[in-house]
């Protein structure tokens, strides 16, 4: 079988081991600042460019300034309890405190997007500024973050693919390459991480960039949102075709991981959460009109 090794590279950038003190540096946590900073520039970028809005830019530097604070609690709090609702809920019901080790890793992208949302909605009313022009600035600054945040997902050897015979399989480390029913040898997986980076984070950031700057979408409040919103929803629909579902939904009555099953069709969670964003998506793109 034709496969790529999976690179040497650790998941930690610096370890610092002295005085009875450890710290790790993480290439995950640092997709998730640079995602934060790139996002802060874009919005930044875009108010203060007042050809894109129809009137004055919805917001002033400073409450950028301020956005940011609640926008970073809304990732980590939503994207850590939708991981738990969505995908685990039995088990940290169980086990309580475990829902507060995020380091020990469990985020949900849906989860992190509605605690975001949930953040912009009350930070629009505090401010008294359009929470759609607000949606609409997250839809073009998201995608850096979901790119960076895909390939930390790699470095992680986390998230993989199901198992492949294409010549661009990776031969991931640990538990991927131990569950591989049926493949005898080296077992190679599709690199959806990789997959997910070039088309939820490159692609439709450029897409969503070129419709904001370029095609006036910063005038018509929420459409971009929804752009970004059926954008994502239909690429992670597909990719879920070929990436390894949670280990909780797979059995023996069950290889393909689906969580909603019936008459021998089935969509995994992640189709599940992703159909209703696709719908929504272009229900905003459809009913949106200029401001």
């Amino acid at each position: 079988m034709d496969y790529i090794p999976f690179p040497p590279i650790s998941p930690e950038l610096y370890r610092f081991e002295h005085f009875g003190i450890t710290f790790a540096l993480r290439w995950y946590a640092l997709a998730y600042i640079a995602g934060l900073l790139i996002g802060w520039w874009m919005f930044r970028r875009a108010v203060a460019n007042t050809a894109l809005w129809t009137g004055p830019p919805p917001m002033t530097a400073e409450q950028i300034e301020r956005f940011f604070t609640w926008a970073i609690f809304g990732v980590i709090l939503g994207g850590r309890f939708g991981f738990v609702l969505f995908y685990q809920l039995d088990h940290y019901l169980a086990n309580p405190v475990e829902i507060l080790r995020v380091w020990e890793g469990g985020m949900s992208f849906h989860g992190g997007a509605l605690g975001v949302l949930l953040a912009a909605s009350i930070f629009s009313r505090r401010e008294r500024i359009s929470l759609l022009k607000l949606a609409d600035l997250l839809a073009v600054a998201a995608p850096a973050g979901l790119f960076l945040g895909r390939l930390a997902n790699f470095v992680n050897a986390e998230l993989w693919g199901r198992p492949t015979s294409l010549p661009w399989g990776v031969a991931f480390p640990g538990e991927a390459a131990q569950n591989c029913p049926g493949i005898v040898g080296i077992c190679a997986r599709h690199p959806s991480q990789i997959y997910e980076a070039i088309l939820e984070g490159l692609v439709l950031g450029i897409i969503l960039v070129w419709l904001g700057w370029r095609r006036g979408w910063f005038k018509t409040p929420g459409a971009l949102m929804g752009m970004f919103m059926a954008g994502y929803g239909l690429v992670r629909f597909m990719i879920e075709f070929v990436r390894q579902p949670d280990v909780q939904f797979i059995s023996d009555g069950n290889p393909l991981g689906l969580a909603f099953q019936t008459g021998g069709y089935g969509l995994t969670m992640g189709q599940a959460l992703s159909l209703p964003m696709v719908a929504v998506g272009l229900w905003f793109v459809l009913r949106a009109r200029p401001a």
